[in-house]
């Protein structure tokens, strides 16, 4: 479900689901962690992340995603992409949903193709994200687009990414590769020192019990359980705020 292949300086890490548009489950998570740490560990200058297939990533298995553990290996994995002193790359080369959204604003820059796009559409599932993702989110693209994307459940497309600053460049996962080559030849340890600044955006902070408190009821609620069945069965849900 993974693949790992280095050029030089730079390793490529494929998310290889293409029967399941790259969707993340538990294994799959721990696999892409285990593969971002090989690749710091072996002297990796500088990482690109990328799906395979026309999707980067659909988001959760939404068959695990409910599960507890499920949700511990997916902060895991994307804490490790955010910590580790190797500025890493998502090479976004289609839709980005859910948890795709995550990885990709996990990662430290992002190179997006012109026909992709971003959403995290939690609250058409009567789900919520944490408290990490909500302030990444706005640290990137600001209060305003970060409300869009979240309270509006409305997707972004490439160009308006481009102009919020969620994509940094615009391109194919070529043009990935060749920023990658140039960036790992910059010195390193500015670019540890710098990713460790600009990483310290309030996603460090702890929650509040209240908004600990919120994001349970919310996984818990009978709105959740109304999401997941609307969705199976293919209609509108009907949230009752319960």
């Amino acid at each position: 479900m993974i693949g790992f292949s280095r050029d030089g300086d730079v390793v490529t890490i494929e998310l290889q689901r293409e029967e399941r548009r790259n969707a993340l489950n538990a294994e799959l998570c721990d696999l892409l962690r285990d593969a971002v740490e090989k690749a710091t560990n072996e002297d990796a200058r500088a990482i690109v992340l990328t799906g395979r297939g026309s999707v980067f990533c659909a988001g959760a298995d939404l068959s695990e995603v409910y599960s507890e553990n499920f949700t511990e290996n997916l902060l895991g994995m994307l804490h490790t992409i955010d910590s580790v002193p190797v500025p890493v790359i998502a090479a976004v080369n289609g839709p980005a949903l859910g948890a795709g959204t995550q990885l990709a604003i996990a990662s430290d820059l992002r190179v997006v193709s012109p026909d992709a796009f971003f959403a995290i559409p939690a609250a058409k599932l009567g789900i919520t994200v944490d408290r990490w993702t909500a302030r990444r989110l706005a640290s990137l693209v600001g209060g305003g687009p970060a409300r869009t994307i979240l309270l509006g459940a409305e997707p972004v497309w490439a160009q308006d990414a481009y102009g919020y600053g969620l994509a940094n460049k615009l391109g194919t996962l070529a043009d990935a590769h060749a920023w990658a080559k140039s960036i790992a030849e910059l010195a390193p340890l500015t670019l540890q020192h710098l990713k460790l600044v600009l990483n310290d955006d309030g996603t460090q902070d702890e929650e509040s019990h209240e908004q600990r408190a919120a994001l349970l009821t919310a996984w818990t609620s009978d709105d959740a359980k109304e999401g997941r069945l609307a969705r199976k069965e293919k209609r509108h849900p009907k949230f009752t705020g319960r």
